[in-house]
């Protein structure tokens, strides 16, 4: 195998992959990233047997040459150490070569390295994916329906499946919920070209984080590829595959209450500026919790009470109050990053008691949904 690349393309393309790339897998090989060179391009690949990843470096892209490819070929390299090197490389050329068996030379300038490679035939090949079930999203899409539900999902291991984001199609619809059963996030969105047949199926949370660092926030198709055991989502030159996680997901629809005793609309930045402020006091004790007080039609009043530093209250004037007035506590964090998943917009809050969980949306659409559950504060 011999050829010469553009060295930030190589490193672009490097920069992905190594996203699937982990240091504590079991399997050695796994600790490399294996390079094909063939007469259409150069194809990276990293994973960690739950996550892989390649990615495609065309021969020549808009009439100018990136690739000179000498002799098509395969070899595994250690993926911190190549990518160590590429990155501090001397200039933008760079010729890679193999030679008798596996080792590697690496020029640049007058830099020359010399790796000792691994057999290409040893790393495991891509899922096998029947591509029957498909549908795509811009990526822009794509994105935020990761961040407004992924940092609800469970962090301990205790029941895997929660670990993961929930994506259900029926109807047209895409559903994506998440839960850690303290707190979830929903979002549901029409699909133009939504696939014939049901879907349901729980992406590992970590996955859906390294996708969201990969994707352009840009309006590009993201072609999404759906099996029964794999998730593949293709971006530009990229292809990102997922294994999913096994199990039943709880069924959520009926821990969102229909009615509600308390509506409180208010300015979500408002909101989330005077809880982070609040919070301030109370980080030390209990996980942060603040209290949240309705006073009259128009204002809420946000508090937190920490015995050895001391208290804080603030008022947030309210677009609108109706029904019982309330006073409840609730998680600082929980709270903040659900107003963070609706991001800026009038939101309505809906209360059935103090003990109950409440639900928050934007008054414009019902597209996402937060819900929380109250703490008990004696």
């Amino acid at each position: 195998m011999k050829f010469e690349v553009m060295r930030d393309r190589l490193l672009e393309a490097l920069n992905d992959v190594m996203k699937a790339v982990s240091s504590k897998t079991t399997v050695a090989i796994l600790t490399g990233i294996k390079i094909e060179a063939k007469k259409e391009g150069i194809y990276l690949t990293g994973s960690d047997a739950d996550i892989t990843i390649q990615t495609f470096i065309p021969v020549e892209e808009d009439g100018e040459q990136i690739v000179q490819l000498t002799q098509t070929g395969s070899i595994v390299l250690q993926a911190r150490f190549f990518n160590e090197i590429v990155r501090k490389l001397p200039t933008n050329d760079v010729l890679i070569e193999v030679k008798n068996g596996y080792q590697t030379d690496v020029r640049s300038g007058k830099s020359e390295f010399h790796l000792i490679g691994q057999d290409a035939n040893d790393y495991p090949l891509l899922p096998q994916m029947e591509e029957d079930q498909s549908f795509t999203m811009p990526a822009e899409l794509v994105k935020s329906i990761i961040r407004e539900t992924v940092f609800a999902v469970s962090t301990s291991e205790s029941r895997p499946v929660l670990t993961g984001v929930n994506w259900q199609i029926r109807d047209g619809e895409l559903m994506c919920v998440a839960t850690d059963s303290h707190r979830l996030a929903r979002r549901s969105t029409k699909l133009e070209n939504a696939p014939a047949d049901e879907y349901n199926a729980v992406i590992p949370g970590k996955s859906l984080n390294e996708l969201n660092k990969i994707l352009e926030d840009n309006s590009e198709p993201v072609e999404i590829v759906l099996t029964s055991q794999q998730i593949l989502f293709k971006a530009g030159n990229v292809l990102f595959y997922s294994r999913l996680l096994e199990g039943n997901y709880p069924d959520t629809s009926r821990l969102i209450p229909s009615e509600h005793k308390t509506l409180v609309v208010v300015n979500g930045r408002a909101l989330h500026q005077a809880i982070d402020r609040a919070s301030l006091l109370a980080r030390e004790e209990r996980n942060n919790v603040v209290r949240f007080t309705t006073q009259g039609q128009n204002a809420v009043e946000i508090s937190s009470n920490s015995p050895e530093i001391g208290k804080v209250e603030e008022q947030v004037l309210a677009e609108q109050i109706e029904g019982e007035e309330l006073v409840i506590s609730f998680s600082a964090k929980y709270m903040m990053d659900a107003l963070k998943a609706i991001e800026g917009h009038d939101v309505q809050i809906q209360f059935t008691g103090v003990m109950r969980p409440f639900i928050l949306k934007s008054v414009h659409d019902d597209a996402i949904l937060q819900l929380i559950l109250p703490v008990r504060t004696y």
